[in-house]
């Protein structure tokens, strides 16, 4: 039964055992810089440690238990362009895990997504920051059929590379802060089993949270800020907005734009980072906002009080849409759970600017971005994502992952043109291990400025034309769907790069 069929006949009647209470009101808290990770730097070497445990931590106000990487967001690792880094990773959890170095452009025999790290063993990630790469980066775990679990239960930490634009007056003097943004979701100190919604939409919670505080306030000494921005969630997206204010964006996923780029809003989807400049031209407060953003979820709706398990198919009908409002009533539907965070304004933070602000002029020009000619590609490809929604599996060309089986086939030192194709109901960010990229056009519409990426959204029944460089170094690596439920079901494949 395919999605259509589904929301025809409302054959689902799925309620969570978490979502039975309005979400209460928080007192504004201050804002908490994420910490940063204690390194050993010398002669262009840095040495770090990472450990992935299970933390007893303080969020929305109630104590709970997660995985971390010493607390969320775990600590923050800067770097330099053309450092090596050694980095020790240990894993103190009861269950096998590894580390993902999402974006970075490095060999993938080190960032090996296949390789597990054992319960109380570790392993040596040793790999060179290249030159040009200057950016906001992320490291969490990639564990097939884990990564959903892992990922909620707050395994993220954020890896900021330092290069020569960040001395550009107009950074330098910026004040800069990292935003990790994550939803949560418990049952009483805990985080609750996966039941059969939360694979087919991905889990989405509605407690938001910016560096792990609800509501935080940032005041603000200067009037220039630089914000580093992630979405560390496994399903939610999060369109933002500033109050009365543009947003300038400088730098997206693989790093700086070539100049600026205002805007009246900034869309994240799951694994995506940005950066942008706030420039506050007057004295009071700012809020940045989620604005209602409909990703095509399945949502439940109408006065529905069964609870069940991820086995509880049939109990309690209840009415089905796609990407509806869903009620915000006590009955605490799964209408007022399901993407809370995505289909109603939320405030995220608030920003009190200084007394007397003079912002800075903005940047004139940024880095560089090298223009890929489609024409000179050495292969086209087409990847089309698909469901079957009912059975709560994903998979690219009609296959699901097979860790076993190379997908795609290419030759080192070649340009590739993907076409993305989304053939579901529901937007699908798709991420590309390795190998950053660049967006050519959307439905046949160009790109409207150069970037470099590793994730882009697709919307419901969209194509997305990528050009791929294949550089630096072979292997094998992966692609995948980053609402993480559908790569742990199977929207994942293996590309092979071969010289």
């Amino acid at each position: 039964m395919n999605r259509r069929e589904l929301l025809k006949y409302g054959v689902l009647g799925l309620v969570s055992n978490y979502g039975l209470s309005r979400l209460p009101a928080f007192a504004q808290s201050p804002f908490p810089q994420p910490r940063t990770l204690q390194v050993r730097r010398t002669d262009g070497l840095v040495e770090v440690q990472i450990t992935a445990q299970q933390s007893h931590l303080i969020l929305g106000g109630k104590p709970v238990w997660l995985m971390t990487y010493g607390g969320f967001p775990g600590p923050t690792l800067r770097v330099r362009e053309g450092e090596t880094v050694r980095l020790k990773f240990t894993n103190n959890l009861p269950e096998p895990t590894n580390l993902h170095l999402h974006g970075l452009h490095v060999p993938p025999s080190v960032d090996d997504s296949m390789a597990l790290v054992q319960p109380g063993e570790s392993r040596l990630y040793e790999f060179r920051i290249p030159k040009g790469s200057a950016g906001t980066y992320w490291y969490h775990p990639h564990v097939h059929g884990r990564v959903a679990a892992q990922l909620y239960a707050g395994l993220a930490g954020l890896l900021v590379v330092e290069g020569p634009l960040d001395a550009l007056p107009e950074l330098k003097e910026a004040e800069e802060y990292l935003l990790v943004l994550k939803d949560w979701v418990f049952s009483g100190d805990r985080i609750p089993a996966w039941t059969q919604m939360d694979w087919m939409n991905g889990r989405e919670g509605s407690l938001l949270t910016v560096n792990g505080a609800v509501r935080p306030t940032l005041r603000a000494q200067k009037a220039t800020l630089r914000l580093r921005l992630l979405n560390a969630s496994n399903a939610c997206y999060y369109r933002l907005a500033l109050e009365n204010q543009p947003l300038y964006l400088i730098a997206t996923d693989g790093g700086f734009l070539e100049k600026p780029v205002e805007l009246t809003e900034l869309l994240l989807a799951p694994g995506e980072r940005a950066e942008v400049l706030v420039r506050l031209s007057r004295p009071g407060t700012y809020r940045l906002q989620a604005l209602p953003y409909d990703r095509g979820a399945m949502r439940m709706h109408g006065g529905m009080h069964s609870v069940m398990g991820d086995q509880g198919m049939g109990q309690g009908m209840g009415t089905m849409d796609h990407g509806g409002m869903g009620g915000m009533g006590d009955t605490g539907t799964m209408g007022s759970l399901m993407g809370m965070g995505a289909t109603r304004l939320e405030t995220l933070l608030t920003i009190v600017a200084p007394a007397n602000p003079k912002p800075m002029p903005l940047p004139t020009s940024l880095a560089p971005i090298e223009r890929l000619d489609p024409a000179k590609a050495a292969a086209t490809r087409r990847l089309v994502l698909g469901e079957r929604m009912m059975q709560a599996e994903f998979f690219i060309n009609g296959r699901m992952f097979d860790p076993g089986r190379v997908d795609i086939q290419a030759k080192l030192g070649t340009i590739e043109v993907w076409e993305l194709v989304n053939e579901t109901e529901m937007d699908h960010p798709f991420h590309l291990h390795t190998y950053p990229f660049q967006v050519l056009s959307r439905d046949g519409q160009p790109a409207p400025y150069r970037a470099w990426k590793d994730t882009v959204n697709l919307r419901p029944n969209e194509t997305v034309r990528i050009a791929v460089p294949l550089r630096d170094f072979g292997g094998i690596t992966v692609y995948h769907c980053h609402i993480v439920e559908h790569e742990d079901r199977g929207m994942m494949g293996v590309l092979e790069v071969r010289p």
